[in-house]
């Protein structure tokens, strides 16, 4: 591909679709509302400005800025969705969703079960996180794990352009609650993709193969899917086929395309950002180990956070979450 080529070739980033997706989720279902705090324009569009221009063009009955309330946020955005409508409620942290997990788990995820099958809690709850500006320990955690283990919730993180149009598209469509992460160091980086048009979906449970190989299976997601990619690139170089696999959704996991890959490479990778003890790295071995017990060259190996709160001194937050360089070495182990 010539230098002019590459130029020409379209770069969007992860704040700009979701963005796009916003709008478009609004423009298309007038039963689409959006609640969180700052997010209408008198309060400048929301703390990353992905609703700049929402309550201008749709009206502040839509777009509503709130108190700094989580639990009111959630609890607001459930009673709206028994009305009818399909609310998205953001919480701006993820370590915030703490404070209104009483609404989550114990309300909007259990609503359809306790009504019978009565009942559905169409809402989306929009929250970030995510290493990289020294943020400490109560702003950066992905908790992802706590809400993968509550059943009537979906959890999916999008590490592309288009995957997060897709998704957040698809669990606003979702007739359940769908805990949506997205990362914050991620929002602004260009990257090679189309934006993609209003009829875009990514169905969730259903990871993506990002990249085919032989040898060795990495699963990630997220930011850390991000860095998988570096690592396979890397790897192709000392001549080792990696498969990379973007789980896209948290839970319901893809199961089918993991366990076939698996069985292909025989060797298999797990890595995410959040911490690695009781995390989604924990759950998929097992499963891998429980389906193909005998099968494997190697062990299942996880790479993941340190078991420590997210330090605020900068080489203490980049030594926390695996990188690139750490996770090609654990290719290369797994490949020896």
């Amino acid at each position: 591909m010539s230098a002019t080529e590459k130029q020409a070739k379209p770069t969007v980033t992860i704040l700009g679709a979701i963005a796009k997706a916003y709008h478009d989720a609004l423009a298309e279902d007038p039963k689409v509302i959006t609640l969180g705090e700052d997010l209408a324009d008198p309060e400048g569009g929301g703390i990353a400005k992905i609703t700049k221009g929402l309550s201008t063009a749709f009206g502040d009955d839509r777009v509503r800025s709130t108190p700094i309330s989580e639990q009111a946020i959630v609890g607001a955005a459930i009673g709206a969705s028994l009305a009818g409508y399909k609310p998205v409620a953001e919480i701006m942290l993820m370590n915030f969703t703490t404070v209104c997990m009483d609404m989550i788990v114990n309300h909007a995820a259990k609503l359809r079960f306790m009504s019978g099958g009565q009942t559905n809690v169409p809402i989306v709850i929009r929250t970030m996180t995510g290493l990289g500006f020294g943020s400490g320990g109560q702003h950066c955690d992905y908790l992802e794990s706590w809400f993968a283990h509550t059943a009537g919730i979906k959890v999916c993180a999008a590490s592309t352009p288009e995957d997060a149009y897709g998704l957040l598209r698809s669990a606003i469509d979702d007739p359940d609650p769908v805990i949506f992460i997205e990362n914050l160091p991620t929002y602004f980086a260009p990257m090679s993709f189309e934006m993609p048009d209003s009829s875009h979906r990514v169905p969730l449970g259903k990871a993506a193969i990002q990249r085919e190989g032989t040898d060795v299976t990495v699963v990630s997601y997220a930011r850390m899917a991000n860095e998988a990619r570096q690592a396979a690139a890397k790897a192709a170089d000392q001549g080792i086929s990696v498969e990379m696999i973007d789980l896209r959704t948290i839970a319901p996991w893809d199961r089918e395309t993991v366990l076939a890959s698996a069985r292909k490479t025989g060797r298999v990778l797990i890595v995410h950002e959040a911490v690695k003890q009781h995390g989604v790295g924990a759950e998929i071995a097992a499963v891998i180990g429980e389906e193909l017990f005998g099968q494997l060259k190697k062990p299942v190996k996880r790479l993941g956070g340190t078991f420590s709160p997210v330090p605020y001194s900068r080489p203490l937050e980049s030594a926390f979450a695996p990188d690139a360089a750490a996770i090609l070495a654990a290719i290369t182990d797994l490949a020896s």
